[in-house]
């Protein structure tokens, strides 16, 4: 059994996890008797836990489907591309392998292979439909003359030293899958000649994570969905063997964590409330109880803690508000570094008295305030599955929702957090980094070496860095350099942004210790300057600032963001402890950033009301 404290503060009575293996996808809802409204005193605990019932039982009666993950089978082979038998041989192609001779024939030895079985027709039917191997271009035909029933190009472009660039053919193939009903499919390169054995590695796992990615369909809230048809998945020309084998398992055991922070963030506030989000984490320590246990606190023992920044914001919300500590310990014990990951668990956000209001304040969206802790809690699972040795790992999240009540923060007040730190509310849209102040305390006297923390924290990150990026705020270049490096394996789009301490004028308070915004300019920047105060100077901390990329506006989805830079860091020190450089991340991996233009907007971007993410109000460019 997972070693599991929970607090006297009981969970939701009308949730039961007996039968479910996941609480935010299997709610079930018990009947409600006899409630009257009136009688129930407001001011008692228990009046919360009822309140937070009748919510649930009538706020839509939504009860999630029961659905599985993508299983999906992959192995990794060394055969004759003409005698694979299955649905699709897909072949990703740059556009150099796409040049052609005199003939209007294929030069790529691995394209003229597969025309001159087909009799002709691939490098006919690529001319036709004008297929020149540009990122992003793809085309599935049905020809007779091979073992599969069709035959894919799919586009890598030009630039293919990138792990994006294999994990979009992955995708791409998983997508040609659906429309074909495909059950087995096989993916190879025209030129796998060129590449290292290493790369090899992170190209056959990046192929893979793209499948299972590109597969996956959060359905749970849809009354008729399809189960995906792909079974299997053939990598071919990239080597056999254990080591091959390995890395595919590790790109698996990393999609089921971004699978589970998308499935967390895509959950609505009437589903995923603070005290599911932490029945979803025990139930992450009890899958893995070999190496996770699970503390979670009540409002009780926070207030024990002195976790007054947390709670303020905490105080208007009838679901009561769950502090969440999970610890990774190695099979073995030995600990060679101690790291914390904070994830802002904001289940929802009004922006309390500081209302959201108006065009492009996204108030309908703000589930996705939690998506640092879906971060934190992917890895989790991920890293519980992947067992690294030599790193303890602690997983944090100050679950709450930042609602409006008489019971509520308002601006004015002035908070104190755990480290006696006082501040001055001046805006109650800006409470993700009170919430994380007290979690950082809380990190640093777990004895941690690093810390990491990630939130959807700021609209004026996304104007410098616009929907993709996430911005770095860290004083440590080592620490940049590990997770950095971290990011260019795994694809996430990361870049380093100054801490100017100048800044901090604008966050001094006239009768507390500093005032939680600072004003428009330099948002991103003053938040991160905030956090800080709230770090151990000993400690080496780095903020990620993910408001852009949590959410993929045009798919109208999580995107998971964060997990897999998270697992990678995680269990690269605890497999290479002592090498801080981050430079040589072993795959030959190239960086994703070469130097383009991140800054800030200057006049243009910050306009209000545009119906888009970096369209806050006033308070909103300070924090969400």
């Amino acid at each position: 059994m997972a070693a599991i404290r929970v607090s006297s503060l009981a969970l939701l009575a009308s949730t039961s996890a007996s039968s479910c293996s996941s609480v935010f996808t299997k709610l079930q809802l018990g009947p409600i008797r006899g409630v009257s409204f009136t009688a129930i005193p407001l001011c008692s605990r228990r009046s919360k836990r009822m309140a937070h019932s009748i919510a649930l039982a009538t706020l839509g009666l939504t009860q999630p489907k029961q659905t599985e993950a993508p299983k999906i089978s992959f192995a990794a082979k060394e055969i004759d591309l003409v005698e694979w038998k299955g649905d699709i041989l897909a072949v990703g192609v740059t556009e150099k392998d796409m040049a052609k001779d005199e003939n209007s024939k294929f030069k790529n030895s691995t394209l003229q292979k597969l025309d001159t079985h087909l009799g002709g027709f691939l490098s006919e039917a690529s001319t036709e439909e004008d297929f020149t191997g540009k990122a992003g271009q793809s085309t599935v035909l049905r020809l007779p003359g091979l073992g599969s029933k069709r035959v894919g190009l799919v586009g890598l472009g030009s630039a293919v030293n990138l792990s994006t660039t294999y994990r979009s053919l992955g995708e791409a193939v998983a997508a040609a899958a659906k429309s074909a009903l495909a059950i087995n499919i096989a993916i190879t390169l025209a030129s796998p000649e060129g590449l290292s054995a290493e790369k090899k590695l992170s190209t056959a796992s990046a192929i893979a994570t793209g499948a299972v990615l590109g597969t996956f369909e959060d359905n749970r809230f849809m009354s008729e969905s399809k189960k995906p048809s792909l079974k299997s998945v053939d990598i071919l020309g990239l080597g056999t063997g254990p080591e091959i084998e390995k890395k595919l398992k590790y790109a698996e055991d990393v999609c089921a964590g971004i699978i589970l922070g998308k499935e967390l963030v895509n959950a609505p506030a009437n589903v995923l409330t603070p005290a599911v989000l932490a029945e979803e984490a025990k139930r992450i320590a009890s899958t893995y109880n070999d190496v996770l246990s699970a503390t979670i606190l009540d409002v009780e023992q926070c207030k024990e803690l002195k976790m007054g920044s947390y709670l303020a914001v905490a105080a208007a919300s009838a679901n009561p508000p769950h502090f969440i500590h999970l610890c990774y310990k190695p099979p073995g014990g030995a600990v060679k570094t101690k790291l914390a990951l904070v994830g802002k668990g904001l289940t929802f956000d009004s922006g309390g008295y500081n209302i959201k209001t108006g065009p492009g304040c996204l108030i309908e969206l703000m589930k996705f305030d939690m998506g640092g802790s879906a971060a934190v809690l992917g890895a989790a699972k991920a890293l519980g599955q992947i067992k690294p040795a030599g790193v303890e790992v602690h997983f944090i999240v100050a679950a709450c929702e930042n609602m409006i009540s008489g019971t509520g923060m308002r601006p004015g007040d002035i908070v104190t957090a755990s480290n006696g730190k006082t501040i001055e509310v001046n805006n109650t849209d800006a409470e993700g980094r009170l919430t994380l102040a007290d979690a950082l305390v809380y990190a640093c006297n777990q004895g941690v070496e690093k810390i990491v923390d990630l939130a959807t924290l700021t609209g004026a990150c996304i104007v410098a860095l616009g929907p993709s990026i996430a911005g770095v705020f860290t004083p440590s270049d080592n620490l940049a350099s590990e997770v950095l490096a971290a990011s260019e394996i795994s694809g996430e789009k990361l870049w380093r942004m100054p801490m100017e301490e100048s800044y901090w004028e604008s966050m001094k308070s006239g009768v507390a210790d500093m005032v939680n915004t600072g004003g428009r300019q330099g948002g991103a920047i003053t938040a991160a300057l905030f956090l800080k105060q709230f770090v151990d100077e000993k400690v080496q901390w780095m903020h990620i600032d993910l408001a852009g990329p949590v959410w993929n506006d045009k798919k109208k989805t999580a995107t998971g963001f964060g997990v897999s830079t998270l697992v990678e860091w995680s269990n690269d020190l605890g497999t290479e402890v002592g090498d801080s450089s981050g430079q040589d991340c072993g795959f030959g991996c190239e960086g994703e950033l070469q130097g383009t233009m991140l800054g800030t907007a200057e006049g243009d971007g910050l306009s209000l009301g545009q119906g888009t993410r970096a369209g806050y109000e006033e308070g909103e460019w300070a924090g969400y």
